[in-house]
């Protein structure tokens, strides 16, 4: 069998779990999209705010962020086959970029994984979690 590389199966995931912490301490989780940004030294995972319909602008993952930059990202693979599970979960610092490089990117990246992006407007901030630990599981 060949070996687990769990960066690289949490980057082909389509989506994963992002984990934020409310300022009263209880979690809170929310499926997003995300494409990853490898290089020599760091890991970042790019997410972005898209115009989907949300019921409010402000939303909490980015009042979660500014309040504590902690984050986790979870993606899991799930089969009738249950020796063909497993999960990834990145731990790190998030940061959310309103304009610049790091918006630039992220959209690029985005765009680059999801064919949905050529329809759809990216047309909000982009949050980078500089990815500081890895964990995962096979079965």
């Amino acid at each position: 069998m060949a070996e687990f590389d769990a960066a690289a199966m949490f980057a082909g995931s389509p989506v994963a779990m992002l984990a934020t912490v409310g300022p009263d301490g209880a979690p809170h989780v929310v499926p997003v999209v995300f494409a990853v940004h490898d290089d020599s030294e760091t890991t970042t995972v790019y997410t972005a705010v898209d115009a989907k319909r949300k019921s409010t602008q402000r939303l909490r993952r980015l009042a979660n962020i500014e309040a504590n930059p902690r984050v986790s990202m979870l993606v899991d693979n799930y089969d009738e086959d249950w020796s063909q599970l497993w999960w990834v979960r990145a731990d790190g610092l998030a940061e959310i970029h309103q304009s610049g490089e790091e918006m630039a990117t992220g959209y690029a990246l985005l765009r680059r994984k999801y064919v949905q992006y050529q329809r759809l407007a990216l047309d909000g901030p982009v949050v980078t979690v500089a990815v500081q630990r890895w964990s995962s599981w096979q079965a």
